[in-house]
């Protein structure tokens, strides 16, 4: 019998019905980009409410597109750490009420691994671990020894912004719109990526395995309005703006992909997995295949539906339920999910 995944974390209303064998029946997302793209950021209490209406629609569509009835669910599995505490409640309240009512067990995820396990779904678990993974996100850009699904080491990460973030600001400086990824991604085609020399932060630093995109944000800021400019400076068009997005994604990348050979160096690790709504990036998919051929590592990557926020990945909980591993009612959202990068995207603009 199947489980039903719940993914609530930040802004995507999300369910999927997984099979024990790891088929996915049924996946369905609920977008809000549309409620936060005025913010250009995620503003927490939009999305907790949006969840609210959409939590029960998105699991009966779910449930329905499995072709399954719920009371032959066996299990119910929801994200719990980390992510906005309000939106994580909502899913954790649909899933407590769903497992009491239907009598089955309820099991915990962390959301993290969960994106490096969408790496497991689209290409089963042979060769992959042990394996240095990159979590790429709107709310983290971390690197981790991952030893197993649910053994992950954490190596280092970003002091400040994610990389997801940094591309929202990227775009709202540029005059683009929200998310930012996709928009920066389609602006810098026909650009030239070395036509601004931007800072990669900490890309030679080879002591350390942090990342740093609040100088690259910073750089671009000034290259759009210089110091001094009038505040309402109309925003680059034409060339210029390839040009811009081009260079700025590169910086991003090139910082990103430094910091994932050095994590390949110091571990050993013969596999890279990655995961994470930025790895959508098609020149941050490229350049990790390039890596991974240049320093003869497999490289496991999720098809772009499984990098962005879905509960399909959360077929990790079958990992947990394996293990004879399973959570009573009393589960509740681990402590400091509250300082999700997403939540300080929307506050600090």
């Amino acid at each position: 019998m199947p489980l039903l995944a719940i993914e609530t974390t930040c802004d995507e209303t999300a369910a999927a019905v997984i099979t024990r064998d790891r088929v996915v029946l049924s996946s369905v997302v609920a977008s809000q980009d549309e409620l936060h793209a005025r913010w250009r950021g995620v503003v927490p209490e939009v999305a907790s409410r949006a969840h609210v209406e959409r939590i029960v629609p998105v699991i009966d569509e779910a449930v329905s597109r499995s072709g399954i009835a719920k009371t032959e669910l066996e299990a119910v599995a929801v994200a719990v750490s980390p992510g906005l505490v309000g939106s994580l409640l909502v899913g954790l309240a649909a899933a407590k009420g769903l497992a009491a009512a239907l009598e089955i067990p309820i099991v915990g995820y962390d959301h993290i691994a969960a994106h490096l396990y969408a790496c497991r779904l689209a290409h089963g678990a042979s060769g992959i671990y042990p394996c240095v993974g990159l979590v790429a996100s709107g709310g983290h850009t971390s690197l981790f020894h991952v030893k197993s699904p649910l053994e992950l080491e954490r190596l280092g990460g970003t002091i400040d912004d994610a990389a997801g973030e940094a591309f929202d600001k990227a775009a709202s400086l540029l005059g683009l719109g929200y998310p930012g990824g996709p928009w920066i991604e389609r602006a810098a085609v026909g650009g030239n990526p070395k036509a601004h020399r931007l800072p990669r932060p900490l890309a030679n630093d080879r002591e350390r395995l942090d990342l740093s995109f609040s100088g690259l944000k910073t750089a671009l800021r000034y290259l759009v309005r210089p110091p001094g400019a009038p505040a309402d400076t109309p925003p680059p068009t034409g060339q210029r703006l390839a040009d811009l997005a081009a260079s700025f994604q590169q910086a991003a990348v090139d910082a990103i992909l430094a910091k994932v050979e050095l994590a390949l160096d110091r571990t050993g690790c013969r596999s890279l997995a990655i995961g994470g709504g930025v790895t959508a990036n098609t020149l941050l998919r490229e350049s990790i295949e390039q890596l991974g051929r240049r320093k003869g590592v497999a490289v496991f990557i999720p098809p772009r539906s499984l990098c962005t926020d879905n509960a399909a990945m959360g077929a990790i909980a079958w990992e947990r339920l394996a293990r004879g591993e399973n959570d009573g009612l009393e589960l509740d959202v681990l402590p400091g999910t509250d300082r999700s990068a997403a939540r300080r995207n929307a506050l600090r603009r």
